[in-house]
């Protein structure tokens, strides 16, 4: 059993829609963001198959149909986050497919305690060649796919439907309160193994260098020194008005502000969500709009009636809060690939008339 080589249909893929159709529905349906590092693969899922190997006692490979059909299907409700694009980078979508655990239990892990083991699952895509290496390739913690709370799966199908190609089909992962980079699309390989993925993509690149590192020269002598981004901060986004919209004050001198939060890692829901339109001076709290029991992992939706002066070039600010208590700072450190940035959301250069 072998995986075929994929014949290429488009050029690389980046694309995340306009804010204000982002927030238009709680589930990501329509405009979704895509960011690709390789062509998009145009695979035969009825003849493609996972290897898991690694520190395992039983290592397999495992078809689309086995994945489908041999395991329980778990579903999860969770954004996933473009770690350092603008604020449209964000999709919240309902994923359906077997945990990620009990794949790795039938191949029989070598290590015992695995939910609270020291090893790595790298997952590896063969299909095309990447920007900056020669496949795509990312790891996780072994404990982060093997304890039941976390729910990371190998997804099947996206809001009931079967994954479209530049969404991964056939099949992906998907970690949740984990950065999109480590959800690999059209997923080969299963590795369990001692160190991280040796890939571009693990350890040259989506790391929070310190700031220091102000060059790409400088940066080199700092890849190994800091870890691989895993779990996101807490964060929200101010979605309407948007930069640069001329926006009119109700009879009462109020403004509609709304927007999305998400927790950081697995510490949601959002709880609370503040908008400030007077340079974080005073703040008010936002209506959670969500009309059904929050996840912990998916975002939230809000919006909030706010006081607010005529002006140009005004800042409106949001700041969410989750229930483990993280709140976004006015600013977060400055690092030179833009990573993890979790300052206050804002809308800049409004104009209220």
């Amino acid at each position: 059993m072998s995986n075929t080589k994929s014949q290429i249909l488009t050029e690389i893929l980046n694309r995340e829609p306009p804010i204000k159709e982002l927030v238009s529905s709680f589930i990501t349906t329509k405009g979704a963001y895509n960011r690709n590092h390789s062509v998009i693969p145009q695979i035969n899922g009825a003849r493609h198959f996972i290897t898991i190997d690694g520190e395992v006692d039983a290592p397999f490979a495992i078809s689309v149909s086995q994945l489908r059909n041999e395991f329980p299907q778990h579903e999860v409700l969770k954004e996933v986050h473009g770690v350092d694009w603008a604020d449209g980078a964000m999709m919240n979508c309902k994923w359906k497919g077997p945990r990620l655990r009990d794949i790795l239990t039938r191949a029989q892990l070598k290590d015992k305690n695995p939910e609270e083991s020291m090893l790595n699952v790298a997952f590896a895509c063969f299909q095309a060649p990447c920007q900056d290496d020669d496949y795509y390739g990312v790891s996780i913690e072994l404990w982060r796919a093997m304890q039941m709370d976390q729910e990371v799966i190998l997804a099947l199908e996206m809001n009931d439907k079967p994954l479209l190609p530049e969404y991964g089909f056939p099949v992906r992962v998907v970690v949740p309160g984990v950065a999109g980079a480590r959800w690999v699309k059209w997923l080969d390989r299963i590795t369990v193994q001692a160190e991280e993925s040796p890939n571009f993509y693990q350890q040259h690149d989506y790391r929070v260098l310190p700031v220091e590192a102000s060059t790409w020269e400088i940066a080199e002598k700092y890849w190994s020194t800091v870890p691989s981004i895993q779990a996101m901060p807490v964060n929200s986004v101010v979605a309407v008005p948007d930069d640069g919209d001329t926006v009119k004050l109700s009879s009462d001198g109020c403004l509609e502000v709304k927007g999305y939060a998400v927790p950081a890692g697995s510490q949601g829901p959002v709880v609370r969500v503040e908008v400030s339109t007077d340079g974080g001076k005073t703040w008010v709290d936002a209506e959670i709009q969500d009309n059904k029991p929050q996840s912990k992992w998916s975002w939230t939706l809000w919006k909030v009636q706010v006081k607010a002066e005529r002006g140009e070039d005004m800042t409106i600010y949001s700041r969410a809060t989750d229930g483990g208590g993280n709140t976004q700072p006015e600013f977060s450190q400055w690092n030179i690939r833009g990573v993890v940035y979790n300052g206050y959301g804002a809308s800049w250069n409004v104009n209220i008339v």
